[in-house]
């Protein structure tokens, strides 16, 4: 069974659709001039939290926020007269540590969703769990991550790194011009955004009114609705016609032959994630055959309920047991494939529906990336720190990103307690908050 396990594999397909879209977007140009024109347009006193704010927006498309806004941010705050490494910091807050947070449906949601779905499955054979599962939570998480990147980075940290002083630098540098996006570049993002706004009023005739064609032909509602089980095509749509008539206005693109070319861009950078998919697979799969998830899943919710432990506390533990895990094991979908077969039917049988376990698992994994040594961009990170300051190690790296950590893992947890169980709000668009939906 491995090569059925391999290719039906939920998250596999879903991935590859919606990244095909977000590569045309990515490739044009398009998303890193909207950033840039968003991080280099804001006032002087909001461009912390902008940096933070674009950061975290910046995960749509999985490297952009690395490799554009992480140094443009170090480049700002030096041209600002700030610390360079607070910039940096506060860039790479938004990027990694909101890792999970976003205004749009990006990749790592269907990502997410395809390996829940089989968990809970375990449990109740016929739930499905959307892409938009959590889109609500993440949404308001983006504001409330970005102003606490926004507070860590004003208050705690550039404080502590104090005046910047250029001979730290192995080489002299000066204070860089930054520059916003030209005239054509503006033109086109206008263009993008036109056609984006298109594609949602064509979109929103299929599902608002009564009559919509994308609605539940059966019940009417949007709820199972060929919507919102074919999110992943319109995430691929939404980005691939901005992202071409972007390229087109600007001159990056041309004709198909582009298109297929930044495709394939993307497709070629994915072969760590394909064979971290395969073993995914397989693992999910073995757990299903043998039933030892739901041995395990039984057992552990007995012994939850036995110790009195099954009220919404218990998800303070099992969003901080997911930050430690991600200490070591730094992918989203690797570690979400370990752990998801394990606790999602044994918090659904304590009364929790997979959605809501899905967000807080979304919470711990996001927060520790930044201190981990095991995140795959860390070194990246590191060598662009001692750029500004030639004595950067590790130490120093994980000292400095230690206060978002700590200020984001509370924060964060205190605002899904207050969003679920205190507001009684749903983390998405038709997600119940318990198991079985009252």
């Amino acid at each position: 069974g491995l090569v059925s396990n391999f290719t039906n594999f939920a998250p596999l397909g879903t991935v590859l659709v919606a990244l095909l879209g977000v590569s045309v977007a990515e490739h044009s140009g398009l998303l890193s001039a909207t950033l840039r024109s968003l991080v280099v347009g804001a006032p002087r006193q909001m461009v912390t939290f902008i940096i933070v704010f674009a950061g975290i927006i910046s995960n749509t498309a999985s490297e952009l926020g690395y490799v554009v806004i992480i140094p443009l941010a170090a480049m700002i705050f030096h041209s600002l007269g700030r610390h360079p490494l607070a910039g940096l910091a506060a860039a790479f807050a938004g990027v990694s540590a909101g890792y999970s947070a976003n205004l749009l449906i990006g990749t790592i949601d269907p990502l997410l969703a395809g390996i829940t779905t089989p968990a809970a499955q375990m449990i109740d054979p016929g739930y499905e769990v959307s892409p938009i599962a959590n889109h609500w939570f993440m949404i308001a998480s983006t504001f409330v991550v970005a102003a606490m990147g926004y507070f860590v980075t004003e208050h705690i940290v550039e404080p502590r790194l104090g005046k910047y002083n250029p001979s730290d630098a192995p080489e002299k540098l000066d204070a860089p011009k930054i520059e916003k996006p030209t005239a054509l570049e503006y033109k086109g993002m206008r263009n993008a955004g036109l056609a984006f706004l298109g594609l949602c009023g064509l979109l929103a005739l299929t599902v608002v009114p009564e009559w919509g064609i994308l609605r539940n032909q059966e019940t009417g509602l949007v709820m199972g609705s060929p919507f919102l089980k074919g999110i992943v095509a319109f995430i691929f749509v939404t980005f691939a016609i901005p992202g071409f008539v972007y390229g087109k206005t600007v001159g990056t693109m041309k004709n198909d032959r582009d298109v297929i070319e930044a495709m394939g861009k993307s497709m070629s950078s994915l072969g760590i994630y394909i064979v971290l998919v395969f073993f995914a697979a397989q693992f999910v799969a073995f757990f299903k055959w043998t039933n030892l998830g739901t041995v395990l899943a039984v057992n552990g919710a007995a012994g939850i309920q036995a110790v009195g432990l099954n009220g919404p506390e218990i998800f303070i533990l099992f969003i901080l047991m997911c930050g430690l895990v991600n200490l070591s094991l730094g992918s989203a979908s690797a570690q979400w494939a370990v752990t998801a077969p394990i606790f999602v039917p044994m918090l659904m049988l304590v009364g929790y529906s997979p959605e809501v376990i899905q967000a807080a698992y979304r919470i711990g994994d996001s927060v520790t990336n930044v201190i981990s040594p095991m995140m795959s961009y860390f070194g990246l990170i590191l060598a662009m720190a001692v750029k500004y300051k030639k004595d950067t190690g590790m130490g120093t790296m994980i000292a400095m990103m230690l206060p978002y950590s700590m200020v984001f893992m509370v924060g964060w947890t205190m605002l899904f307690y207050l969003w679920v169980f205190v507001l009684g709000m749903p983390v998405g668009f038709g997600s119940p908050t318990y198991y079985p939906a009252p």
